[in-house]
């Protein structure tokens, strides 16, 4: 396979992950699951202002991607993050940005650009 290739494939495995993080009731979830641990559905739906259905349907896109699975224990479902694949996006983010000095979390949502506060000190 040629390295343009597989880097096309990278992209091709990456993609259907990001789109998955791509909805802040998903990303909410992740980090619910990330901060907490696994956790039933019963838990993940309490204060979140969305409907048990719709946290699942969340879940299930999730679990598509690879990023979380579920088991049971007894009659409850619970939860979990998948940390491979969490591992995989964060690998994925930082080859995209190998190049310069880390950015900032506020640099990074927006994208590497500098901020309004930024531009008016620099001119």
């Amino acid at each position: 396979m040629s390295p343009r290739s597989s880097r096309a494939t990278s992209v091709a495995d990456a993609a259907p992950l990001f789109a998955a993080l791509g909805d802040e009731t998903r990303l909410k979830l992740v980090d619910r699951l990330s901060s907490g641990g696994p956790l039933p559905i019963t838990r993940l739906t309490a204060g979140s202002g969305v409907t048990r259905q719709a946290v699942t349907k969340h879940l299930t896109i999730l679990a598509g991607a690879g990023l979380v699975r579920d088991f049971r224990r007894g009659r409850e479902r619970i939860w979990q993050l998948e940390s491979r694949r969490t591992v995989e996006a964060r690998r994925r983010l930082e080859k995209s940005h190998s190049v310069g000095t880390p950015l900032s979390i506020d640099e990074e949502v927006r994208g590497g650009l500098p901020s309004r506060q930024d531009e008016a000190r620099h001119g």
